[in-house]
């Protein structure tokens, strides 16, 4: 058997065993080590095992993860979850469906500290869901407004999929964590905007609640001061060269920690439960990479990725269709596959041609982003419709229902990322510039 026939039949057996449920880590690990053995040779594979593992999880730049993480955790167990909520309740829920939009805002400032989305969604979910049903909002409209916000974890930075995605492609963490702010902040806007217009639409779908004086609204917000400002000295130390991706997250960890302990909101068993979580998170997040690694290191042995690139400058695609292309494949593969393994997999594949073409690496991860937030909300996987369903008690048919009009917005955010690239672009460009 060719090293392509076997490329190719590992693909097909990789996909069979995340359908089975394994954890695409643990697949891309096995296939790799046994594609290359296969195609290379057995000692190799085994070198391979041995150096891959151990650089690859003593890498510098890859503590950014714990650090993060730790932040995110140290936030969480201070009630912000409830604060933010609460703050932008008062800001948005005297207009009609005022609550879905409180609730996506809350969600794009949980998920600067969070860099999760099954955690953005959890948390804003538990709190926003029961809130909203109990002030008659449809359910349809409280569980796509949680869901669709939760897909902001991972593209509002700190980012653990962007991290991934840089560990696998060797581009700038500190780059692609600063690429996501003003795509994150223009998709936060579209689903903000989609929930009001729905309303607009269907008045039925959600009350119109009583405003709140301008002093309480002051009052609130200064409740969820922490975030902005743990976030602001992080992002722009990193954006600024001030300090490493590792510093900023280790700056953003102490902060976190320093208000958690002064507003005695962290005692030594949420530290402990912080550190433990951090740790079963890191590790799992290290083995994705690890399997990324050792998988892209077999397709490459495959040519693949080459034949693929060859064949696409062959036949001359403009850069429209080539993204076009790439977004069908992602946006496919979402509705059967879980969102991890569309970015190892697939990004594995598509990057090399991607930078072969003359895109920006940094403008390919972010549309990665996105690509894969759609599949997080599409069914019959969903992840995060999912969580959402089970964090709210809504019925997972109504939030499937509930998601499809954001679902539309996410693809909106989408499309205008493929035709303005400098929406991901400008930002690292100007860092680029001041180093």
């Amino acid at each position: 058997m060719s090293p392509l026939h076997i490329g190719v039949l590992s693909l097909i057996v990789l996909l069979i065993l995340v359908f089975m449920r394994l954890p695409i880590a643990i697949a891309m690990v096995i296939i790799g080590i046994v594609g290359y053995a296969l195609v290379v040779s057995p000692q190799a594979a085994l070198i391979k095992l041995g150096t891959d593992v151990f650089d690859n999880a003593t890498v510098y730049s890859l503590s950014v993860i714990p650090m993060f993480t730790l932040m995110g955790l140290f936030l969480g167990s201070s009630g912000l979850g409830r604060k933010l909520f609460d703050a932008f309740q008062a800001w948005f829920g005297h207009i009609r469906g005022g609550l879905a939009v409180a609730s996506i805002v809350a969600c794009a400032f949980f998920a600067a500290v969070s860099g999760s989305v099954i955690g953005t969604a959890a948390t804003i979910g538990k709190i926003a869901g029961p809130e909203m049903i109990a002030r008659k909002y449809k359910d349809t409209l409280a569980a796509g407004a949680i869901a669709s916000g939760g897909t902001l974890g991972i593209l509002i930075p700190p980012s653990s999929v962007l991290i991934i995605y840089g560990a696998i492609t060797e581009e700038s963490i500190g780059q692609l964590l600063i690429a996501g702010i003003i795509p994150g902040i223009i998709t936060a806007a579209l689903l903000a905007f989609t929930a009001w217009l729905q309303v607009k639409l269907n008045p039925d779908l959600a009350p119109t609640g009583t405003p709140v004086p301008f002093k309480e609204r002051i009052h609130s917000s200064k409740d969820i001061w922490p975030i902005p400002v743990i976030f602001l000295i992080s992002m722009s130390g990193i954006y600024l060269g001030v300090f490493t991706p590792n510093e900023g997250g280790a700056v953003g960890a102490f902060l976190a920690f320093l208000y958690a302990v002064l507003s005695r909101q962290l005692n030594r068993k949420g530290f402990n439960e912080a550190l433990v979580e951090t740790a079963n998170i890191t590790a799992m997040i290290f083995l994705v990479i690890i399997g990324g690694v050792l998988y892209g290191n077999f397709l490459s042995a495959t040519r693949i990725p080459l034949i693929i690139r060859d064949y696409v400058a062959a036949i001359n695609l403009s850069p429209v269709l080539l993204a076009s292309f790439i977004f069908l494949c992602y946006f496919v593969a979402g509705f059967f596959m879980d969102a991890m393994a569309v970015i190892v997999i697939f990004t594995n594949i598509f990057y090399p041609l991607v930078i072969s073409a003359g895109y920006d690496g940094i403008w390919f991860g972010i549309l990665t982003i996105l690509l894969v937030n759609i599949g997080f909300i599409t069914p019959p996987v969903g992840a995060v419709s999912m969580v959402t369903a089970s964090a709210t008690g809504i019925k997972i048919e109504s939030v499937f229902k509930g998601v499809t009009p954001f679902w539309i917005a996410l693809i909106v955010s989408t499309f205008l990322l493929i035709f303005f690239p400098k929406i991901a672009t400008f930002l690292p460009s100007m860092m680029r510039a001041a180093m």
